[in-house]
């Protein structure tokens, strides 16, 4: 057991900063609206998950670079380009939204403190946090802060459950043709595949491999063990979400959730004051886990394009463009609460534009990872391009039926 937790690392930490407020809105939102319909998504995107984090990672590994470098290295600028228009707005609107949902959450637990003021002051800490402290102390705390996903597990348990529902719902694709059906899945595809893990995945990585890690088959294997581990556990955590809101919230006939705040509260009543407390302890757990994935994806982004000094183990005045651009995207975010916005609107915008625009990075991985100039002998196996492509028709897919109801 010891030799396996060793060998966790950016794959369990991505997985996890997976579940973050954004998803556990989305998954609320989920069981709410449809009950157990949707259960069936966490076993389809689990080996789909697998594979594009894994091709990832690979990346990461044999080029020492981020997949921005990689892009810029290889492939013409203007593919870079839309990458990053299509990346930096979800991303942006993503840190906003778990920071709202986190300090409704905070508001909810002590009502005397305004929602406004746990904003600035989870914001405040998260800059420090990131800026004071290198990526390992972080990565640490990170790696701790994934058992607070592990109360999403518990909650199910605790209530009277029709297991033979949920094991049909699970094993059994439930779809229905509407509007709201298809947006939800576009919703969970995005929050669940999200581009920022993409690049999030890469620079890890990389950043091992440049401290003279040598890349061989014990490493990949180390690497695949990590990067499974993590999307397993993602996608057992939004399997109870989805569950417990489905078995709790929609035979009370509650399927509309405005605010991240608005899910835990309604369990209070229906499941009791513990259920109710896991579920806000859980927001906060995700959202101190997540917010950083994001911030620092993001930078190093921007970094990598214009060639900036970058790293979470380097000193504020080693990359001051590098952190100046997190304290930017965290100050933005902040701003939706300013502003107004739905914490719960924008977890679902962002999840939907992350589903629509994921099938374009998809593609982008899929070809890097299918070149021998760039990968070497590490190329993607045929069991990496099958469930590459086939996440990529599927996102796809979803994304059209989704537009097609729309108009």
């Amino acid at each position: 057991m010891r030799g396996f937790f060793k060998k966790l690392g950016p794959g369990l930490i991505t997985g996890a900063s997976d579940d973050d407020p954004s998803g556990i809105a989305t998954y609320s939102q989920a069981g709410a609206q449809f009950g157990f319909l949707t259960l069936w998504t966490a076993l389809l995107t689990f080996p789909l998950m697998a594979a594009i984090q894994g091709m990832c990672a690979r990346i990461g590994l044999v080029t020492s670079q981020g997949l921005t470098v990689t892009l810029k290295r290889h492939y013409p600028r203007p593919v870079l380009y839309i990458m990053l228009l299509f990346s930096f707005p979800a991303i942006t609107l993503n840190i906003g939204a778990d920071i709202q949902g986190m300090g409704a959450v905070c508001h909810m637990i002590v009502p005397s403190v305004p929602v406004w003021v746990f904003c600035v002051g989870i914001t405040a800490a998260m800059m420090y946090v990131i800026i004071q402290y290198p990526y390992r102390k972080i990565a640490t705390i990170l790696k701790w802060l994934c058992i607070s996903l592990l109360l999403y597990v518990v909650v199910p348990f605790i209530l009277t459950i029709n297991w033979k529902n949920v094991a049909f719902n699970t094993f059994v694709p439930q779809i229905q043709w509407n509007k709201d059906f298809w947006a939800i899945i576009v919703a969970i595809l995005g929050t669940t595949i999200s581009p920022y893990l993409f690049f999030w995945q890469a620079t890890m990585e990389a950043e091992d491999s440049r401290k003279g890690i040598v890349v061989d088959k014990q490493l990949m294997s180390d690497m695949k063990t990590d990067v499974n581990s993590g999307m397993f556990f993602s996608n057992l955590v939004m399997f109870f979400i989805i569950l417990t809101t489905g078995s709790v919230l929609f035979p009370a006939g509650i399927t509309n959730i405005n605010t991240v705040d608005e899910a835990a509260r309604a369990l209070e009543p229906l499941a009791g004051k513990l259920t109710y407390l896991i579920f806000a302890s859980g927001v906060l757990g995700t959202g101190l886990l997540a917010i950083p994935v994001l911030a620092g994806s993001q930078s190093y982004m921007l970094a990598e394009t214009f060639g900036w000094e970058a790293g979470l183990d380097k000193k504020f005045s080693q990359a001051k463009p590098f952190y100046l651009s997190v304290v930017i995207s965290l100050i933005v975010g902040l701003g939706l609460e300013v502003i107004g916005i739905s914490p719960m609107k924008a977890l679902l915008y962002t999840a939907i534009l992350y589903g629509v625009t994921a099938p374009v990075m998809i593609i982008m991985i899929m070809h890097i990872g299918n070149n021998k100039k760039v990968m070497k002998e590490y190329t993607n196996t045929s069991l990496s391009n099958t469930l590459g492509l086939l996440t990529f028709i599927l996102m796809t897919a979803a994304a059209v039926a989704m537009i097609w109801f729309l108009f």
